[in-house]
């Protein structure tokens, strides 16, 4: 096995074990995720913790009150996704990486009974985990699949939107993920997503030197490679835009882009 195959069970384990710590405890994942890192340098938010920079607390009231209790305290993202993305009715939205499935309920609500939304995992026990939530909340246009978001189970055009909470910096091979992005968005589609970003000047060795890969640390793309990438896969409009510290020198981020037309 390989580094990178290395890094893919490592990230797949861990968040099978927060899964399955979460179910039926009523816990924040974000809090079980903290206690697997041990709160230290190794997690996402460093010594701190995750607090509020992570997860269900990044949501308002009105957000939360309209998913299952079960999907809001699993939530571990960076950011609110389906606020960026400015979902409409009658619109297809695939979530990369969408564990809990909050992002995924929230698009269908947003995007209505015209509308669907798609939720990308490979992780049995996150799918299982939001399977249970689509069906306490009722939501019929919404479909979870197993696989990775490097290689995506959808076909090419599929949707219109494509958001991501936190998962891209994950990824052992991000040109892939940008380019399934681009693969599966229709012409004139587009990007919409939180992520973990780097002050340009942290080089990759310095990324790693200040925390692991799945704990989105060592993993998290620079602003400028970030907007590289995009525009290397083929999008317009780019933009990553910093929102709030998650740990020093790297921040929550909103990337946006555009297919062309």
């Amino acid at each position: 096995m390989g580094d990178s195959d290395d890094v893919l069970e490592q990230v797949r384990d861990r968040y099978a074990a927060a899964a399955r710590a979460a179910m039926g405890t009523g816990r924040r994942t974000v809090d079980i995720l903290d206690d697997l890192d041990g709160g230290g340098s190794g997690s996402c938010c460093g010594e701190g913790g995750c607090g509020d920079v992570f997860g269900a607390a990044l949501y308002d009231a009105d957000q939360a009150s309209a998913a299952p209790a079960e999907a809001v305290t699993a939530s571990l993202g960076c950011g609110n996704p389906t606020a960026v993305a400015d979902l409409h009715p009658g619109e297809r939205v695939l979530d990369l990486g969408s564990g809990g499935g909050l992002d995924v309920l929230l698009s269908a609500r947003r995007v209505g009974p015209t509308g669907f939304a798609y939720g990308v995992d490979m992780t049995d026990e996150m799918l299982a985990l939001a399977r249970d939530n689509a069906a306490r909340a009722g939501a019929a246009n919404v479909e979870f699949l197993k696989g990775r978001i490097e290689r995506v189970p959808l076909p090419a055009g599929a949707v219109d939107v494509v958001i991501s909470n936190c998962v891209v910096n994950l990824s052992v091979d991000k040109p892939a993920v940008l380019a399934e992005m681009f693969r599966v968005l229709a012409p004139g589609g587009r990007v919409g997503i939180s992520d973990v970003v780097a002050e340009d000047h942290l080089s990759p060795a310095d990324r790693a030197e200040r925390g692991s890969h799945v704990g989105c640390v060592a993993g998290a793309l620079s602003r400028a490679e970030c907007l590289d990438g995009l525009t290397a896969a083929g999008f317009t409009d780019v933009e990553v835009r910093f929102t709030h510290e998650v740990a020093p020198q790297r921040h929550a981020a909103i990337v946006r882009a555009v297919k062309p037309a």
